[in-house]
């Protein structure tokens, strides 16, 4: 029942049905009314009309039973008559029914009816009497009185009277077929309103239908619109709203995707906060960030933002101003950029961009440092050339040994000079990819055993005891460029043998691990600290002076090696406990 109020038709039923309900009821309260006077108007007009027609014959006839019968024919149905002709003697009386005598006597005791016998006019009036069909019960009368014409001071008077049941059986006749007549009406108002509601429903209905589609995201849903009307222009009005509709999905979907993309390509972590500090958006870079200080996040604030953000974004937030700046955050440096969003004129957020620049920084140091590092390198072979050569200029030496030392010591300067400038441009070839490495099929075990060998004298001179130890089931062929290989090999065995003391030993191993091939670099000399260890393939690494002793270097060898493993897309590292030895582990992926 609910469900039909609350729908189009039930209202439009409804609305409908009161309206014509409300006509009919004013309509038949005044018809109603209007019948009950005019039906009250007839009856005294026909009583008046009989009551002149019996005078007449009253006074034309002598003889009472010449004139009844005329008189019984006068009368209506359910009509009677009371002929009197002085106010003493009762002439005629016509009377069918019950209480006949009491009616006479309050007729004729009638104080309003007594005038009519010294009164031309006719007297009508109501009046409450007995009733003429049932017994002990009152009914209510429309009496006429109407005078003789006659001279006489004092005549006589008909009185006819009538019970209004009559009136009353005609007014309920009337009142039925009216109620008939509103009751078909209201049956035609439903029908009509059931019928102009469907047409106008229908066609409704599906138009929500197909709402309830483009809701579910089905833009290519149709109304259907025949008609000519208001519906007909809304349908055509639901489907050119589809068409835009999809067209402006289709085109945020776009720009969504479009900024989806831009966002996860970036390198630069994009987060947009809200004034509560929540995130609303970011991309894959910044949820790597924001998981990196949830995990080491300092209970300082409930948003789990490092302080200098925190900080940052307050202060935005509460001066409303854009902002650019670098901060240190647990050890890495950010260039942040915080931009404002904006609704109705208020701050509604914020979009914080953050830049990792500590590689830059590291680079920025790396750079600073290689410049002092060459510097530092050249400094004292170029002050030794410039010594030794004045000296000989300025006839400084007496004697030619004294001359030819200081020439040897020139031309080793300068050959250590040269070895660091060319390592230097061998390093920056490798790292910027333009020195060639050319490999070819080359038999591991007796080649890694050629290049040990060849340190045989110099362990010995050092009393060093240098091993070469296999552990490969079978010969091993591998794709290598024998010369930069043997080229990392001599730096790891020659930097073993410098830092290794008399008595030691140096171990040059191969072992095969699934598809790597490993080469082990081990001696036990003095070893590296701990806390230098995570520098020592950087440029210009040295070790502290109590280990070097004195030995030269330039400090690019490891470096170098470094970049030629990886161009072999293999990896070299390092192992070393401090007064027990090193080991480096090459690793080549076996092919």
């Amino acid at each position: 029942m609910n469900r039909i109020w609350n729908s189009v038709v039930g209202k439009l039923w409804g609305t409908i049905l009161l309206l014509v309900l409300f006509v009919l009821f004013i309509v038949t309260v005044l018809m109603l009314e209007f019948l009950e006077n005019f039906h009250t108007q007839q009856a005294e007009e026909t009583l008046r009309q009989e009551a002149a027609t019996i005078g007449k014959i009253v006074e034309q006839y002598d003889k009472v039973e010449d004139s009844l019968q005329i008189i019984q024919d006068i009368l209506g149905a359910e009509t009677n008559a009371l002929i009197v002709k002085d106010s003493e003697s009762v002439f005629l009386s016509i009377h069918e029914g019950l209480n006949k005598e009491v009616i006479k006597k309050k007729l004729l005791n009638d104080s309003d009816l007594s005038g009519i016998y010294t009164s031309s006019d006719t007297i009508i009036k109501k009046k409450l009497m007995p009733s003429m069909t049932e017994e002990d019960q009152m009914e209510s009368y429309i009496i006429l009185a109407s005078p003789f014409e006659s001279d006489k001071k004092i005549h006589g008077a008909v009185f006819i009277y009538q019970s209004l049941d009559v009136v009353n059986k005609t007014s309920n006749h009337t009142t039925k077929i009216v109620f008939l007549s509103g009751f078909i009406a209201l049956l035609l108002t439903t029908m009509f309103s059931f019928f102009l509601s469907s047409r106008i429903t229908s066609p409704l209905r599906t138009m929500r239908e197909a709402a309830l589609e483009l809701a579910k995201g089905n833009f290519e849903t149709k109304v259907p619109y025949l008609q000519k009307d208001e519906i007909g222009e809304l349908g055509s009005a639901f489907n050119r709203m589809g068409k835009q509709l999809k067209h402006h999905v289709e085109v945020i979907n776009q720009e969504k995707e479009q900024l989806s993309n831009i966002l996860t390509s970036m390198t630069d972590a994009v987060i947009t906060f809200n004034k509560e500090y929540n995130v609303l958006v970011r991309n894959p870079q910044a949820e790597k960030l924001l998981q990196k200080w949830y995990e080491n996040n300092e209970p300082k604030n409930n948003s789990h933002l490092p302080a200098e953000l925190y900080h940052l974004l307050d202060h935005v937030f509460h001066l409303e101003e854009e902002l650019e700046e670098e901060l240190e955050i647990k050890g890495s440096y950010f260039s942040v950029s915080i931009s404002l969003l904006y609704s109705k004129e208020s701050v509604r957020g914020a979009v914080v961009v953050l830049r990792d620049m500590t590689e830059q920084h590291r680079l920025d140091k790396m750079r600073s440092d290689f410049v002092a590092n060459v510097s530092h390198e050249l400094r004292t072979p170029i002050s030794m050339l410039q010594g030794y050569s004045e000296a000989i200029i300025d006839d400084v030496v007496t004697t030619e040994e004294d001359r030819n030392e200081m020439i040897r010591i020139i031309y080793d300067e300068s050959k250590r000079m040269g070895r660091l400038v060319t390592e230097l441009l061998d390093l920056a070839r490798l790292e910027s990819g333009y020195l060639s490495i050319f490999k070819e099929e080359v038999s591991i075990i007796p080649t890694i055993e050629r290049i040990t060998q060849k340190f045989d004298q110099i362990a010995k001179e050092k009393n060093i005891r240098l091993y070469f130890d296999q552990k490969l089931n079978q010969p091993l062929l591998l794709q290598i460029d024998e010369d930069r290989m043997e080229q990392v090999l001599t730096n790891l065995i020659d930097n073993a043998l410098r830092h290794t003391e008399e008595n030691g030993s140096v171990i040059v191993r191969l072992s095969q691990v699934n598809k790597q091939l490993t080469i082990e670099v081990e001696d036990t000399g003095y070893g590296i600290p701990k806390e230098d260890l995570p520098y020592v393939f950087e440029r210009f690494y040295k070790a502290d002076k109590a280990r070097t002793r004195g030995k030269s270097g330039t400090g690019l060898g490891l470096a170098i090696a470094k970049n030629i493993v990886e161009r072999h897309e293999g990896n070299l590292s390092v192992e070393s406990e401090q007064g027990t030895g090193t080991k480096f582990i090459i690793r080549l992926p076996i092919t």
